[in-house]
């Protein structure tokens, strides 16, 4: 029995009712499906002018999904690698360097629960979140509180 072809179209819709997608990476998925006619960039900006596809609600859809992990340069690297647009990234920025300090402190208290004694351990637990993508200045805060915390306790 022959398998039914699934159209470009079905196929976008069915990516997108998983979760968002960035247009970049949506064309990259579509490709691989793409017949001899078929316009992959066309059938992109109908999904856009449909509003089925975001560059704002994949953006902010990200972020929610990074947050909880990664630090601001991370999470903007990796919007920059799908081509959003700079304007965006700049009020983007601006959301995520509010919480950045909570945040950093969030996941190291998950990975290490306590600061080290020594500076090895130290310098570890620093490399863990700078490689996370946590700025200097929110990991020196980070650690700084909880050390004040332990010490009260």
């Amino acid at each position: 029995m022959a398998k039914l072809q699934v159209s470009l179209k079905a196929r976008a819709l069915r990516y997108l009712s998983g979760r968002e997608h960035s247009r970049q990476e949506l064309a990259r998925k579509l490709a691989r499906y793409a017949q001899e006619g078929d316009d992959i960039e066309a059938l992109l900006d109908t999904l856009t002018e449909a509003n089925f596809m975001s560059e704002t609600r994949f953006s902010e859809s990200l972020v929610n999904r990074r947050a909880a992990r990664f630090g601001n340069s991370r999470i903007l690297s990796e919007l920059k690698s799908h081509n959003i647009d700079p304007d965006s990234l700049t009020e983007i920025k601006a959301g995520l360097v509010q919480d950045e300090v909570a945040r950093a402190r969030e996941v190291w208290l998950r990975k290490f629960g306590t600061v080290a004694t020594d500076a090895n351990g130290r310098a570890k637990q620093m490399r863990f979140l700078l490689q996370r993508g946590f700025s200097h200045r929110a990991i020196q805060a980070a650690m700084r509180v909880r050390e004040e915390n332990e010490v009260d306790e």
